[in-house]
């Protein structure tokens, strides 16, 4: 028998497990590690040449030296948009599929042994990230990312589908679930019906909103007012906004980086010279000039954390002369993301929709993903489908899990 090997390939964090020789999945671990930050990190030796790490030693790479460094997130995000085809990384071009490739060379290097003659079973989301997003291209493109890691022969599946099989190790009769995954991303679902021996898809729907999305309102609300959103400049006698959309993209770990080219940054320089606060502009010059979206992005993600287990929660991040240390209440919190609760809403309607299906035909409801612990997000879960039918776990793995039970057959 072949072996068999799931990889769930994520926004934030990656997942790589084996089919074990009685059946059950198991997540090949890096030392203690389950997971693998989804991230490269590029810089150029003493003799000048380009180097290259991933995960926990990308991270590494980028501390010791950012400002020399490029750090590279969110690939996933970038799979199904037309726009982006390739990008400029100290002075060398790269393709979308180049760098996933690159990742996912160094996450699987260490498990050449258990990859050796494998079927190989990759996720996907129901839809990719973006407003514009091109599901087709997401999907081609996420299979040449794989074939230029070395795996050109790749079973992809749902990633929801994925999970719904491994919360089936847990069933003890036939039943009809609803799988709600949230990745850093995208958030997915997918109803199924689960029989001895059986599983039938029954319908899917997803929207390209998630974890990337709540910390997207903590920095909007929070963070860019004290660097200059919301304030004026003026030309020739004139006041005008500046522009937000600087702000959108400062708020995006995907386009924050992009925000270092010349021509922006001179865009910045050039308003602030006759805004109202310019000092806050001259910051976010630096934040972005220094490459400090790593260090910010752990302090949204703490913060965000926190929220989901107490009611305040403080967020503090310092750089240079900027700081923020402000108490944020999970009240506020909950307002900020209710665009994107209503949208998950509307997407658990239209998977209920694609499967011809009342809420009161849903046995369980199996939340996974790190998002699924957000108090607001489970209460949406609760008010369609009652208290005692939702259940939530293995919030980083039981996608990687269940691919590795899909393939199976």
């Amino acid at each position: 028998m072949r072996p068999i090997i799931g990889i769930d390939f994520g926004t934030t964090n990656s997942v790589v497990t084996a089919l074990g020789p009685t059946g059950e999945a198991r997540v090949l671990r890096r030392a203690t590690e389950e997971v693998f930050r989804s991230i490269l990190c590029f810089w150029r030796d003493g003799a000048g040449h380009l180097r290259h790490a991933a995960g926990p030693d990308g991270i590494a790479a980028y501390l010791e030296d950012p400002l020399e460094a490029r750090l590279i997130l969110s690939m996933k995000s970038y799979l199904a948009q037309k726009s982006f085809q390739e990008t400029r990384i100290l002075g060398r071009p790269y393709g979308l599929e180049a760098l996933v490739g690159l990742f996912l060379r160094e996450l699987l290097a260490p498990f050449a042994a258990e990859m050796a003659g494998a079927r190989v079973i990759v996720g996907r989301p129901v839809r990719f990230v973006g407003e514009t997003a091109d599901d087709v291209l997401g999907e081609a493109r996420l299979r040449a990312g794989f074939a230029a890691a070395g795996l050109a022969d790749v079973q992809v599946e749902l990633e929801p589908a994925a999970a719904g099989h491994r919360f089936a190790t847990s069933l003890t009769e036939a039943a009809t679930v609803l799988v709600a995954d949230f990745g850093g991303g995208t958030s997915d679902f997918s109803l199924l019906r689960f029989e001895p021996g059986r599983v039938t898809p029954l319908g899917h729907a997803g929207v390209g909103v998630a974890g990337d999305a709540f910390d997207f309102r903590i920095i909007d609300h929070v963070v860019s007012p004290l660097l200059g959103k919301g304030g004026s400049y003026t030309v020739m006698g004139t006041e005008l906004p500046i522009p937000p959309g600087w702000y959108m993209s400062f708020a995006r770990w995907h386009l924050l980086s992009l925000m270092r080219a010349p021509r922006t940054l001179r865009d910045i320089a050039d308003v602030a010279r006759n805004a109202a606060e310019p000092e806050r502009l001259h910051q976010l010059i630096q934040l972005i000039e220094d490459e400090v979206g790593y260090e910010l992005y752990r302090a949204i993600s703490g913060v965000k954390a926190a929220l989901s287990a107490k009611p305040r929660a403080r967020l503090q991040f310092r750089h240079a002369d900027f700081r923020v240390d402000t108490e944020i209440a999970r009240t506020d919190f909950e307002a900020w993301i209710a665009p994107e609760l209503r949208q998950i809403g509307a997407a658990v309607d239209a998977a209920l929709a694609d499967a011809s299906l009342p809420a009161k035909q849903v046995d369980r409801v199996f939340l996974t993903g790190g998002s699924c612990l957000v108090p607001a997000v489970r209460r949406l879960f609760e008010k369609r489908f009652g208290k005692a039918r939702v259940v939530a776990g293995g919030e980083f793995v039981s996608v990687a899990e269940g691919l590795a039970l899909m393939g199976r057959g």
